[in-house]
Formats: structure tokens, sequence, C-alpha cells
């Protein structure tokens, strides 16, 4: 049972997740992240440290359909394993319904 990232973390992309998995398995894109769901250990230590609420547990039925976007995204972006400053205007999209939509960027994050 992995975790997986949802579209509340598209344009917010908070990094504090990251800084606590102990198996480095996000991803980062332009403007969210991703889990790779068959490096993910399903130890839950990501989810509540996430301030957009975008980690859910693939036995939830809102993560279903973020589970094959997150391991396409995971092969093609590139690992983050350190905590990094979120976007100056993280905060104002915390929360914003249907990002995926309007914001979602294919491209690759920097990385590490």
């Amino acid at each position: 049972m992995p975790y997986v990232v949802t579209e509340q973390c598209i344009k917010c992309k908070y990094t504090d997740c990251v800084e606590v998995c102990p198996v480095d398995c996000f991803y980062e894109g332009d403007n969210m992240l991703v889990i790779h769901p068959d490096e993910c250990i399903d130890c839950g230590v990501c989810e509540p440290e996430c301030p957009a609420e975008a980690i859910l547990p693939d036995t939830d039925g809102r993560a279903e359909e973020w589970l094959e976007m997150n391991r396409q995204y995971a092969a093609a972006w590139p690992n983050l394993n350190r905590k990094k400053p979120a976007p100056a205007d993280a905060d104002a999209f915390k929360g914003v319904p249907d990002k995926f939509k309007t914001y979602f960027s294919d491209k690759a994050g920097s990385g590490n």
C-alpha cells in the first residue's frame, strides 16, 4: 500500500514530506511532487507532514486516480531527497480545487 501525491500539491510543492521520507521516493516536477509507488515502503510518515494535505494512502478511494500518474512522473522526473523552500505563492494555492486541469505542468523540476 504505497502513498500517492494528489493535485493538492500542484502550485504548493511544500517539501516537508521529502525531509522525513526514509527511502527517498519523492520526485520533483516543475510545480508538484510525486511518490514512486514501487519505492514507497508504506511507512506513512510523509502524510501528516504535508501542509496541503496532498498525500493519501492508495487505499483511500480518492487516491486511485493518482497512482498511475505518480508512477509515470516518478519515472520521468528527478529524485528529490532534501527540503527546499516552497514557492512564494504556495499558501495562496493551498486548498484550491481542480488544480490539475488548470495548473499541472509535466515539466521536470530541478531535483537535488
